[in-house]
């Protein structure tokens, strides 16, 4: 099937060398460099299940430029048709739980029953240069090898909500890209590490037992969001703190209200290093989106997500618009003094700036 689909596309075509750069055999004669950022190319690539283009394409729509991004609107208009068929799951969890072992563990096991699958994993940004701090791709170098994943590491730029500003994009190009599962691997646990929640099908909490007081140990808000909590570190000696704290979540789950009255959340065992409990886990996940499917839940959660994804992007286009107007970025830095000096309320110099932005607006 990929190969009669890559034939069809025609992306099979040789590399020749020019200059020294790697160019394409098309009669274009375009660069490697110009072949990076071309939509078209790209989407062909990604269609037929390219790697490589897969990875530049992810690149291009995290690309902050602005003819960059106007590319990466046109690649996404290219494949657009082929997303939506994969499993999105939501994986998040405490520093420390496991997150990383479990991903890999899963995904191995997934390609085993012979799923595609994508790890999208965002890891904390290091405040001075931007770039990831753990390097979720180096810890699973097993999974990252296998030819039937792909792991992209992305560092969370800062963004709430645990996931990078582009997570959402780069979801839809692994799944034209032909993956059938996506995992979406966030940060960690905390107020604002709930986004994930709005751009998948499944969310999944990850947690250790042994940690004391367990239902202290986690918010009561992420708690409410998860669809199935997973306690892993089930083996050895840990195993019956594991089941002590899997009935202390599930008495936990009992008493919240469910966010879908087509699923009840509820609480599974885990050993990631042992590779114990996975298959329990992907028939509940298989159990969920057949529920969900045939409810017609599924489909308006996904529509949801969408509008969700819009506010989101136009509060952030509003921001950069702010930022880039040459008047409205000078008197930005005024106003901040004059807030901080208590000469003017921050609402006020919030509609100055807005009513510069906006001159028609009504306040």
């Amino acid at each position: 099937m990929r190969e009669k689909l890559a034939k069809k596309l025609d992306w099979a075509r040789p590399l020749r060398y020019a200059n020294g750069m790697a160019v394409l055999g098309s009669k274009s004669g375009k660069t490697a460099r110009s072949e990076r950022t071309d939509p078209t190319v790209l989407a062909t690539g990604i269609r037929a299940g390219e790697r490589a283009a897969l990875a530049r394409g992810i690149t291009l729509v995290e690309s902050s430029r602005a003819d960059h991004q106007e590319a990466a609107q046109e690649l996404l208009a290219q494949v657009l048709d082929l997303s939506g068929r994969a499993v999105r799951i939501g994986l998040s969890g405490a520093p420390g739980v496991g997150k990383s072992t479990f991903t890999e563990a899963f995904g191995r096991y997934l390609i085993d029953q012979g799923f595609k699958v994508a790890v999208l994993a965002v890891d904390p940004s290091s405040a001075r240069t931007g770039g990831s701090i753990l390097g979720d791709k180096t810890r699973m170098e097993f999974l990252a090898r296998d030819p039937s994943a792909f792991i992209r590491p992305s560092p969370s730029g800062g963004t709430l909500g645990g996931v990078a500003r582009r997570t959402r994009e780069a979801m839809l190009l692994t799944e034209a890209a032909g993956y059938d599962v996506v995992i979406i691997e966030t940060v960690g646990v905390g107020q604002s590490e709930t986004a994930v929640a709005d751009m998948v099908d499944m969310f999944l909490l990850l947690l250790s037992p042994g940690g004391g007081d367990e239902l202290q140990g986690i918010k009561r808000g992420i708690m409410e969001l998860a669809d199935l909590v997973v306690v892993n570190k089930a083996d050895g000696d840990l195993k019956p703190a594991a089941r002590r704290a899997a009935a202390e979540y599930g008495a936990a789950l009992h008493l919240m209200r469910p966010k879908s009255p087509n699923w009840t959340p509820a609480v599974a065992l885990a050993s990631a290093l042992k590779s114990e409990g996975l298959e329990e886990i992907w028939t509940s996940i298989q159990e969920f989106r057949e529920k969900m499917s045939a409810s017609g839940e599924l489909e308006g959660r996904r529509a949801e997500q969408a509008k969700t994804w819009m506010w989101t992007e136009l509060r952030e286009g509003l921001l950069s618009q702010l930022h880039t107007h040459a008047e409205a970025s000078r008197l930005v830095g005024e106003l901040e003094n004059e807030v901080a000096a208590g000469g003017i309320t921050p609402t006020a110099a919030a509609n100055r700036l807005l009513a510069l932005l906006f001159p028609d607006r009504q306040a």
